[in-house]
């Protein structure tokens, strides 16, 4: 290929179609447990976490709930890929050998906000929440001012996490804060390029700015102890049983049970399985399963 900007630009086109396939292709699990909120500056303060509106008979003027102030702010974060293509392999016409990479770089931006999201809910036992406390914790705060007590959302253990969430309200467990979306680019002009005079090589990569935070720790429940039928119930039926500072009940159902590789078979036989030792399952899909590989 003859290296002026016409064909650079034609090799570019193909390239971005490459990272723009890849990226399409991927299936995200990120949207199953966290809201999207597009962000329009450099952080995002989430004051009004920890409300739960509730509505009651109207009798004479309107009663103002009060909205919980907690400083709760999630900073966008920079993130970036780069790789480069020998100015020699284009001349030679081996451009082609180099798609392949612009795919996995398109797969690796379509999977990323999964590593974020994961990686947080992981950590999410010794990483503080709205309310100060860990987002798994033995004793967040409940209740009016005076009135409080505290309430637990995980289960102590050594083994692998496993997560029961609630997904089906507007706001998720988890906060995926979207700045600016991931943008394929190149940095390829033969005569302007720095790195293609001295490096004899084009550069192309990709950049995108977010981050990842907790939501409501009411609506999700982590557990390191063993994945069984106690264990699974004790935690599901907390999450039930949960009420808002006014004392009233929250109507928390899990409907999602996330595990990494390790629990998958474990989760699977307890869950999709309509008969354990010939006697009826009560388990028996009454969650989904995620199964993601940024938890082990």
């Amino acid at each position: 290929m003859i290296i002026n900007q016409a064909n650079l630009n034609l090799l570019t086109t193909g390239f971005r179609t490459n990272f723009r396939q890849a990226f399409a292709g991927v299936t995200p699990y990120w949207n199953r447990v966290a809201t999207q909120v597009n962000s329009t500056t450099a952080a995002e303060n989430y004051s009004w976490l920890g409300s739960f509106p509730r509505l009651r008979e109207w009798v004479g003027d309107r009663v103002i709930q009060s909205i919980a102030n907690y400083d709760y702010t999630i900073r966008n974060k920079d993130f970036e890929a780069t790789v480069t293509v020998p100015r020699n392999a284009i001349e030679d016409d081996q451009y082609g050998l180099f798609s392949p990479l612009m795919g996995e770089m398109g797969d690796a931006a379509g999977r990323h906000p999964d590593e974020i999201l994961f990686g947080l809910l992981k950590n999410g036992f010794n990483t503080p929440c709205y309310d100060g406390q860990a987002f798994f914790d033995t004793d967040h705060p409940v209740g009016l001012p005076g009135y409080q007590t505290t309430v637990s959302n995980m289960q102590a253990g050594t083994g692998p996490a496993w997560f029961l969430m609630d997904t089906k309200r507007p706001l998720k467990p988890l906060i995926y804060q979207k700045r600016r979306a991931y943008d394929f680019i190149a940095k390829i002009d033969p005569r302007q390029s720095d790195h293609v005079f001295t490096q004899k090589e084009f550069v192309y990569g990709v950049d995108g700015r977010m981050n990842g935070g907790f939501g409501l720790w009411q609506m999700a429940a982590g557990s390191k102890a063993t994945l069984n039928e106690d264990n699974f119930k004790a935690l599901y039926e907390g999450m039930t049983l949960l009420n808002g500072d006014q004392g009233n009940p929250l109507g928390l159902k899990p409907n999602v049970l996330v595990v990494g590789p390790r629990l998958n078979f474990t989760a699977r036989a307890m869950i999709e399985s309509q008969m354990i030792n010939a006697t009826s399952n009560p388990l028996y899909k009454i969650v989904d399963i995620i199964d993601v590989p940024w938890l082990d």
